[in-house]
């Protein structure tokens, strides 16, 4: 575990995303093949609704009890939009337009987040995406039929960085109802 810049305290690098269930996560795996780059791990697939970057582990249980009062609607998300990120070369997928659930759902929580005890800096814009792999080249190939991603669970994430790579390990989650 990392230390707080600021306090030295136990400190963990977080974030809020969306999590897809097994056949979505298969469906973005199978889009991978056609990507140069570095794919994303399957097990990291996500699409993030905030970053909060390093936080005190000692917020855990303020940031936990905020993901249980986020609406619990789930969302359909088609992803339907290939796009790419020049720097730092990342191609990805999302939903075009994207779903005013998604929007209303993040907005929610980026204001829940601002009144919390935190360093929190939301981003300028959400630009709703799964990241399929870095360093690639281009965007994907244009997909022959969107995936149909019905999500059913919010996670608050945590980042750990190692040799071999990035990994993110689910804290906490909800389902959202059907």
């Amino acid at each position: 575990m990392a230390a707080d810049p600021v306090t030295g305290a136990p400190a963990l690098r977080l974030f809020y995303a969306l999590w897809p269930d097994d056949a979505t996560r298969a469906a973005l795996t199978a889009l991978q093949d056609g990507i140069d780059g570095r794919p994303t791990a399957p097990a990291n697939l996500h699409l993030t609704l905030a970053f909060l970057g390093q936080q005190p582990a000692a917020a855990l249980p303020q940031l936990e009890a905020l993901l249980r009062q986020l609406p619990a609607a789930p969302l359909a998300l088609p992803l339907n939009h290939c796009g790419y990120f020049p720097p730092p070369k990342i191609a990805w997928i999302g939903p075009e337009p994207a779903p005013a659930a998604l929007l209303t759902l993040q907005r929610k929580l980026v204001q829940a987040l601002t009144q919390l005890p935190i360093r929190y800096q939301p981003a300028a814009r959400f630009l709703p995406h799964v990241t399929l792999a870095r360093h690639a080249g281009a965007a994907p190939p244009s997909l022959p039929a969107p995936i149909r991603w019905r999500s059913s669970q919010i996670a608050l994430a945590c980042s750990e960085t190692l040799p071999q790579g990035a990994r993110y390990r689910v804290l906490a989650a909800r389902q959202l109802d059907h």
